[in-house]
């Protein structure tokens, strides 16, 4: 059985790209190599990781193209490329119409309502992609039961097609450190061993809630500490900590990670960082607060900024009595091999019906 993966690209980023990668080293680690080497399609690809190495890589170059269209005209080329690769299963981690197995990790429709953005012509090219991705798979997998959700109410497919699977993660590289290791790592990255850090991992910081953080914690005694893409504007309480690569050591060093996304389908950083040792300060709103038990999160009314202030002093108090999370924080099985063995029976599934 040869298995497919598109993505948008194949490089150290956030997301479904993140999960792609995961996805080939899980496969990679199932046996499939050699001969049956997953193809890959995408329109980057680095070919300085590693990943690259165990992949059949094929590159679809969509440049040419205004932005607007390089959706469609992606998801029109791999068609003929999955052909020419002899693609039995195509595990599609982006918007394509030809994924046996659809991969949903966020709806166009659903953040264009969290937000409230209206929609324009280009948004509405995005969702009859998206509507034809989903109503010709075989298997959808949702990365969380918000997402499922939205695939029942939103798009109408049936529950049957449906299967929620939450995300892996790598154990080996999220894990917690001893109090030695973490403070060196507090100095490293400037953090004063009284200062209380909350991380704000992200690369879309209004998104993510930046501005709403930023007005609940006006005046209070902590750090903000913005990993990824640099602030726009300085701010008392933010202090810029780079982009973080290693951003496991970002986790390990703070007190909280702290978002207040509007739109969050699962938020693969939480599970990473109560893996971590690292609490989370989350909205309601995000996907994964159902994947982390009672004592590893501080949950606040979204886009509520006073409720989100009196859940940080609660934390904190908090963090007086129990400062790191306990290795029991994550509900589900969030090992890739897991995972990928998973999406390996409803391939084999797929092809056994053909």
């Amino acid at each position: 059985m040869r298995i497919g993966i598109s993505a948008n690209a194949l490089k150290h980023s956030g997301g479904l790209e993140r999960y792609a990668m995961d996805l080939v080293r899980g496969l990679a680690g199932a046996g499939f190599d050699g001969r049956t080497k997953p193809a890959f399609f995408a329109r980057k690809i680095d070919k300085s990781l590693p990943e690259s190495r165990l992949i059949e890589a094929h590159r679809i170059k969509v440049s040419f193209l205004p932005g607007k269209l390089r959706d469609a005209y992606f998801s029109w080329a791999l068609k003929r490329a999955r052909r020419k690769a002899k693609v039995d299963v195509l595990i599609g981690c982006n918007r394509v119409e030809g994924s046996e197995i659809a991969i949903c990790g966020g709806t166009h429709i659903g953040f264009l309502r969290a937000t409230g953005r209206r929609e324009k012509r280009s948004d509405t090219r995005q969702i009859a992609l998206e509507r034809r991705q989903y109503a010709r798979a075989e298997v959808i997998v949702a990365h969380s039961d918000m997402m499922r959700d939205e695939l029942r109410t939103l798009y109408g497919i049936d529950e049957q097609k449906i299967r929620v699977l939450y995300p892996p993660v790598d154990r080996a590289r999220f894990s917690p450190v001893d109090a030695a290791e973490r403070a060196r790592l507090r100095e490293q990255f400037g953090f004063k061993p009284d200062d209380t850090v909350l991380l704000f991992p992200s690369s879309s910081h209004v998104r993510k809630g930046l501005p709403l953080i930023e007005t609940a914690l006006a005046g209070m005694n902590v750090v903000i500490a913005v990993a990824g893409r640099a602030p726009e504007k300085p701010a008392p309480n933010v202090r810029y900590v780079g982009y973080a690569k290693d951003i496991e050591d970002a986790y390990r060093a703070a007190d909280f990670t702290i978002l207040a996304s509007s739109y969050e389908p699962f938020g693969l950083v939480g599970i990473e960082s109560v893996m971590c040792g690292t609490p989370v300060i989350f909205p309601a709103c995000i996907g994964c607060c159902d994947a982390i038990a009672d004592h590893a999160k501080h949950v606040f009314k979204s886009g509520d900024a006073d409720d989100l202030r009196c859940v940080v002093l609660d934390a904190i108090e908090m963090r007086r009595s129990t400062p790191r999370v306990s290795g029991d924080a994550v509900r589900y099985d969030a090992d890739v091999a897991s995972h990928v063995s998973a999406l390996v029976e409803l391939a084999r599934g797929i092809v056994g019906t053909r």
